[in-house]
């Protein structure tokens, strides 16, 4: 196992990018030890977020909202629904048409998924004051805008993603909007 120590001395610890992986990985990793505790695995949590935010979600919009394939999105949806969290209902005017909606057990988890977001953001944050946190987040929202133009080249399609606690960054995707 590394240590941060470990993680600084790489020949990649003169770029601000090897910093920033590294932060976001070990950030992934407290969040996954956080989502055990509620049954869940990485990426599921996105799943719930989602339809909870949306609503019955069709696999293709799902798929389309995590900005994964719809076999991914599929898996995912069939694993949440073997555990309780998620199930498949037939489409009102079409009967192919299968909308995954969030079950009781789901909508709980959704509930208990603020609080973890809100833990793992304090122990991320601890040590910062309110400006420094304001400054990282504009920082790195900066810097993500500079990878803007490379995905408006290869994910078009994509509607923008669903933030925690359930609004959008963007407006709702036209086929979400008709609803």
């Amino acid at each position: 196992m590394s240590t941060v120590k470990d993680l600084l001395t790489h020949p990649g610890d003169r770029t601000i990018g090897w910093a920033l992986t590294q932060a976001a990985r070990l950030h992934r990793t407290h969040l996954n030890m956080k989502l055990a505790e509620l049954g869940l695995f990485a990426g599921q949590e996105q799943v719930l977020d989602t339809v909870n935010g949306y609503g019955a979600l069709t696999i293709s919009e799902l798929a389309a909202m995590l900005r994964v394939r719809a076999p991914t999105a599929s898996k995912m949806v069939t694993r949440l629904t073997a555990l309780g969290f998620v199930q498949r209902d037939p489409g009102r005017k079409d009967a192919r048409t299968v909308r995954v909606r969030l079950t009781r057990k789901g909508r709980m988890a959704v509930i208990r998924l603020q609080g973890l977001w809100d833990e793992v953001e304090r122990d991320l944050l601890k040590d910062l004051s309110a400006d420094e946190q304001r400054q990282l987040q504009e920082l790195l929202l900066r810097v993500a805008m500079n990878f803007s133009p490379v995905l408006e080249n290869n994910e078009t399609d994509f509607p923008p993603r669903v933030c925690h606690g359930g609004s959008t960054s963007d407006a709702s995707p036209p086929s979400l909007q008709q609803r």
